[in-house]
């Protein structure tokens, strides 16, 4: 399963589902879906897999459904393919996805159960811990990437008002991301550097998820 780019076909067949997200349309374009996305991505999931997987996670790729049961909008499809390495929800994530927007690499901290939540803000409230957190982020910040995430709108209770740290106090989630417009790249076989040389950029970032947030310990419903 060598890697040599998405398919010319990738950015298209967004496109058009995003014009008809309906079952018509995704039977009718199956084939190019399995061969320009999300075979490659599969390609490229498995060459990464053994540089950053062993000691940190396991690799997925994201199934094309989207879970319409609490949501407004029952659109069928996802417009864009993920995958991820990771060892559960929260605790750090390689992540990479294809869109009609082009490709997004990121890493951080998607999602937080309850318990992890009060281990990211324990984590953060200390000097040594909260205060390597802020130099991971400005270093990436400094390297072009954006860093993002859901964040209360008043402070977590417990936290002072002044607390040197409440901006990333605030955060239920925290990740930082890259954007990549389509180019030629993205249907080359140096589109797997361009993954690789952003997934080792944030590597400590993942790192400190997985030291300081871990996989939740609530059992799923």
């Amino acid at each position: 399963m060598r890697f040599e780019g998405f398919g010319d076909g990738a950015v298209e067949f967004f496109d058009g589902l995003a014009a008809d997200n309906s079952k018509a349309f995704w039977q009718d374009n199956l084939a190019l879906y399995r061969e320009h996305v999300r075979g490659p991505m599969e390609a490229l999931l498995a060459e990464l897999e053994p540089e950053f997987g062993p000691g940190f996670g396991v690799g997925k790729v994201f199934r094309p459904h989207r879970d319409v049961r609490f949501s407004r909008d029952k659109s069928p499809y996802k417009t864009h393919c993920g995958a991820v390495i990771e060892q559960g929800r929260g605790g750090g994530a390689y992540y990479v996805e294809v869109s009609a927007a082009g490709m997004m690499v990121a890493g951080g901290c998607y999602h937080t159960e309850s318990d992890q939540l009060a281990r990211f803000r324990t984590a953060v409230d200390t000097e040594i811990h909260g205060e390597q957190l802020r130099r991971l982020l400005d270093s990436l910040a400094a390297s072009g990437w954006e860093i993002t995430g859901e964040q209360l709108k008043s402070r977590p209770r417990g936290f002072a008002a002044d607390h040197p740290r409440l901006d990333l106090l605030r955060h239920r989630t925290l990740y930082a991301f890259q954007l990549w417009e389509p180019d030629d790249a993205l249907h080359e076989r140096g589109c797997l550097d361009r993954v690789r040389r952003a997934w080792a950029q944030v590597r400590e970032l993942n790192q400190w998820c997985a030291d300081h947030i871990g996989v939740t310990e609530k059992k799923r419903r």
